[in-house]
């Protein structure tokens, strides 16, 4: 069994950086990622809902190529991870939407049998390759580095496949096995807002300003997320939080992958910090970025 990689849309244009550094932690774990051949769009969760079983066909396809590859997807994008589990979850399930997907993917000469797993890079990072095999090859120790570890409201919801739905702990057992100190920030799971930055600018940025305020409130150097759009929304739009509130954030969001690819003695470029906005200026243990 391999491990498939399914980078989705926000990795190849917003979330740069997080394909950088997933790409560079697994093969400075000894881990080879096969890129999913001829990938496509999973459907993103909006179009779910309004057109159901042509977003089921469109992530089917990618379930069925993986499938051909006889591997596990791996899928860091938290929307392109729900979806396609989602995807086999409700084919598992509903025999009619199975065969009109079926009935779909045959006309692009291919199959599905319900026989791949998603995987998301955290889950394999801490469940297969081990925290204790994690710090046996890093470089550098987080000591002192205080963290805000946002999950987002996605990779462990509805289902909790591999931590907790409302208090997840993955990504603090991890960081605080590197050294660093993860701070209270009981905000991990709540929504940034999404897509709603862009049609209720005023919901979204109000969100995004009460998870600042409680990262800062607790002491936070960062915060580090697993989501492409919790990323974006959290870090790029600072500025207008700070106009609409009289705010003074400059908080740096990472995504989980570069922090730790710093851990294990990634240079700047192959932690992709050239892609983040807020840069941590000094902050980092071991090197500045």
């Amino acid at each position: 069994m391999q491990y498939i990689y399914y980078p989705g849309c926000s990795l190849e244009s917003s979330a740069k950086g997080y394909d950088i550094s997933t790409r560079w932690v697994f093969s400075k774990l000894g881990q080879k990622l096969k890129e999913l051949d001829d990938w496509n769009c999973c459907g993103a969760t909006m179009y779910m809902s309004i057109r159901e079983t042509i977003s089921l066909a469109i992530s089917a396809r990618n379930l069925a190529i993986a499938e051909q590859q006889n591997g596990e997807i791996v899928a860091p994008c938290s929307s392109c991870y729900t979806i396609l589990n989602k995807t086999n979850k409700v084919l598992k399930s509903n025999f009619i939407l199975k065969a009109k997907v079926d009935q779909s993917l045959r006309k692009a000469g291919l199959g599905y049998k319900l026989g791949v797993n998603v995987r998301h890079p955290l889950d394999i990072f801490v469940n297969d390759i081990g925290i204790d095999e994690i710090v046996k090859k890093a470089t550098r120790k987080l000591d002192g580095l205080k963290i805000a570890h946002y999950y987002g409201c996605q990779i462990v919801r509805p289902d909790g496949v591999f931590d907790d739905k409302e208090n997840p702990m993955t990504m603090d057992r991890l960081f605080e096995a590197l050294g660093a100190e993860s701070v209270y920030f009981p905000m991990k799971v709540r929504c940034c807002g999404g897509m709603l930055m862009t049609t209720f600018e005023d919901i979204s940025l109000k969100l995004c300003k009460d998870l600042l305020t409680c990262a800062k409130e607790n002491g936070a150097d960062c915060i580090i997320t697993t989501c492409p759009l919790c990323q974006i929304n959290v870090e790029a739009y600072q500025d207008k939080v700070n106009e609409r509130f009289q705010t003074q954030f400059n908080t740096p969001v990472l995504f989980f992958t570069q922090l730790l690819a710093h851990a294990l003695g990634a240079n700047h470029a192959d932690a992709g910090f050239e892609y983040n906005l807020i840069p941590m200026n000094g902050k980092l243990p071991g090197g500045s970025v």
